[in-house]
């Protein structure tokens, strides 16, 4: 099975364009520009797979654009390298690794996302906990 074994960001963008006013939209997308095997002497007997990606953060309409590009490294036995790399440009192939490759992307971009959003005071891009106050429970017999 692939391991995770790095994460690099070559952009961080965050862009406010408007006042923020009505109805506010939020989407994301993740876009793999490139999947290939990466020369790195990590392992006599393993691959490794660099995966580039594009992740953005879109405030619509117009309103604010956050931005990262970068790059998941994963270690895989040569076999299953070759497969992943003949297979994802197919758009098929192991389910394990696209999910890996994605919860990777998404959970590294949206902490750095988080803070970003917060120094243009842009509404977050996830739902945060929030406290709410306690219920009281009435007719209590104990």
């Amino acid at each position: 099975m692939a391991q995770m074994i790095g994460f690099n960001l070559t952009k961080a963008l965050a862009e406010r364009e408007k006042e923020l006013k009505g109805q506010i939209t939020v989407k994301h997308n993740i876009n793999i520009k490139d999947v290939r095997k990466e020369a790195l002497n990590l392992s006599k007997d393993k691959d490794v797979l660099c995966f580039d990606f594009e992740f953005s953060i879109n405030y619509e309409p117009k309103l604010a654009k956050l931005l990262f590009e970068g790059n998941v490294l994963l270690l895989a036995e040569p076999k299953e390298g070759k497969d992943i790399l003949k297979n994802w440009k197919k758009k098929e192939g192991n389910e394990n690794v696209r999910l890996l490759v994605y919860n990777t992307i998404l959970t590294k971009c949206s902490i750095k996302a988080l803070q970003m959003e917060s120094d243009l005071n842009l509404p977050s891009h996830l739902p945060l906990p929030k406290l709410a106050p306690a219920k009281q429970v009435t007719n209590y017999t104990g």
